[in-house]
């Protein structure tokens, strides 16, 4: 017969399932469990967006086409990106053909990623604009129909002569960015590069944040430049793990 195990070794047994069993769900199943969060802001005109940020495409066929098939079900009017589709220039044409499928259009800002990867801007531009968008680096657009001001940033630099009429969007890269506008103001001022830290504590929050956050994390933050909301992004960074942080796809519902 074999021995009767101690109280000891069940609490010795169960803590080492439990640490499994964490290990398991951040690396196999958290990264790739998507999730919608919606936030309403109050406007003249109707008008529904979708955020996406840090894709870190290198790849995954299967899970990109999902998210934008996701995206497609939302029917928004509009898609935002705010950066870092690919570590890797290489892997930017498989991901700009999926991107193409979005039946929005899709404005977007490069992140630091897009830089470092030397991602050719003349093939971010057609990609964008054949989805109706623009790429905008240091660029505004105005959207009559929804009266609605789209600015994109590059880094930490703005576009100049920005109109100052209608719903003032900001899209940028870097979350810190809200600390760096003086005196300007926005309606809302949309943000990635956090990933959220893609690992978080319970109680605590995230151990290790890349730099240009600041104390902007993840979620909806209230800034002196206006409303700022940090998504945590779709992707991953160095390794294909998030625990408390699931991937997300916001949305941003004006008036209405």
């Amino acid at each position: 017969m074999p021995p009767k195990m101690t109280r000891r070794a069940w609490l010795r047994l169960g803590v080492y399932g439990t640490l499994l069993g964490v290990g398991a769900y951040a690396f196999v199943g958290e990264h790739r469990w998507l999730r919608v969060r919606r936030l309403a802001f109050a406007h003249s005109t109707p008008c529904r967006i979708v955020q996406l940020s840090d894709i870190h495409y290198k790849g995954d066929q299967a899970y990109w086409r999902r998210v934008i098939q996701q995206v497609n079900t939302l029917q928004p009017d509009l898609v935002c990106f705010t950066g870092d589709l690919v570590e890797d220039a290489n892997w930017l044409p498989e991901a700009l053909e999926i991107l193409r499928h979005c039946t929005a259009p899709v404005y977007g800002v490069p992140g630091n990623h897009e830089h470092w990867s030397h991602a050719p801007v003349d093939a971010l531009e057609a990609a964008f604009e054949a989805t109706g968008g623009a790429w905008l680096t240091w660029q505004w657009v105005d959207l009559p129909d929804y009266n609605l001001v789209l600015i994109g940033a590059d880094e930490m630099r703005l576009p100049k002569a920005i109109p100052e009429l209608g719903f003032r969007l900001l899209l940028t890269h870097y979350p810190a960015h809200a600390d760096r506008l003086g005196d300007q103001h926005f309606d809302l001022i949309l943000a990635g590069h956090s990933h959220g830290g893609q690992i978080r504590i319970p109680f605590y929050g995230a151990p290790l944040l890349p730099g240009k956050v600041g104390p902007y994390d993840r979620g909806l933050f209230h800034t002196p430049a206006g409303p700022l909301y940090v998504n945590p992004g779709i992707g991953t960074y160095y390794i294909n793990l998030r625990f408390a942080c699931r991937p997300e796809i916001t949305v941003f519902d004006l008036g209405g």
